[in-house]
């Protein structure tokens, strides 16, 4: 059974920062592109950032320059840096897994992806 595991979110002021982290079971981690996109209730998923199984990645680019994403295989983790948050940040992030995705068609599927978890909670306020 596949499970991915966010943790991470929470509250934080704008100009703040947050770590976000999903852990993956059950799947061949070094197959799949990892990433992450975010929804609110009744919106379109928004894609946010991908990391592929080679180490590329691809930001949207409400993102670039303020969040990082990385990946640890040894851990099958992978970690999304947030710094200079801003209120429209605010929304449920979700971790999600591409099979055999590289960053740049993976930051288009991971709306749709393969697998994804149940969500993390992020808000930022002004």
């Amino acid at each position: 059974q596949v499970r991915l595991t966010e943790s991470g979110g929470g509250s934080v002021q704008a100009g703040g920062s947050l770590n976000l982290s999903c852990e993956a079971s059950g799947l061949y981690y070094d197959r799949h592109c990892m990433g992450w996109f975010r929804q609110s209730p009744g919106a379109r998923r928004e894609r946010v950032a991908v990391i592929d199984r080679l180490g590329g990645t691809s930001y949207a680019d409400s993102v670039k320059g303020r969040f990082t994403i990385s990946r640890d295989d040894a851990k099958n983790t992978v970690y999304l840096q947030m710094s200079s948050l801003r209120p429209d940040d605010t929304d449920t992030y979700y971790c999600a897994a591409v099979l055999l995705s590289l960053a740049t068609a993976c930051i288009e599927e991971v709306v749709s992806p393969s697998y994804r978890g149940q969500g993390t909670q992020v808000t930022v306020s002004s």
